[in-house]
């Protein structure tokens, strides 16, 4: 009796599950497609791809905000990007005490622009010919609120 209870309960169940109705989705409004427009980054005078500037014009912009624009002037919002500061240095052999040139690198994610005072200090105080200052993973956004990358800065000290 206890397998002819479970069997019938096991065939309805089969037979039930079989007529299932889906959710129908509500119709979905289409959406336009974007072409986003070409970006540019701005530092003060510098723009774009790779700058050389003397060290007096790379302490006194750096200080400055960072802008991105597009090809009509529309100014985006600078949501975040990562500054690399690579700078010269030396290094020592312990062993034999001889000193042989090298660089460094100072880098970091910001969320706000200007860079933060103790970064334009630091790199005010140890700037030199030959090092680089380095704006990439510019992401900006307009005025709907959609996200976009900007091109890269690389201003080379002379």
């Amino acid at each position: 009796m206890r397998i002819n209870k479970f069997l019938f309960i096991s065939i309805g169940l089969l037979f039930g599950a079989t007529h299932v109705i889906a959710q129908k989705t509500p119709a979905t409004a289409k959406t336009q497609k974007f072409k986003a427009p070409k970006l540019y980054t701005h530092l003060g005078n510098a723009i774009d791809s790779i700058v050389t500037l003397t060290e007096a014009e790379a302490e006194n912009i750096i200080a400055l905000p960072l802008k991105v624009v597009d090809d009509k002037k529309n100014v985006y919002s600078v949501t975040s990007y990562q500054f690399l500061y690579n700078r010269r240095v030396v290094t020592e052999d312990e062993m034999s005490g001889k000193v042989t040139p090298t660089s460094s690198i100072a880098s970091s994610r910001f969320t706000s622009t200007p860079l933060p005072q103790l970064w334009v200090n630091q790199v005010r105080e140890q700037l030199k010919s030959g090092e680089y200052l380095y704006f990439f993973d510019v992401i900006a956004k307009d005025a709907q609120g959609r996200v976009m990358y900007a091109s890269t800065l690389k201003i080379m000290v002379k």
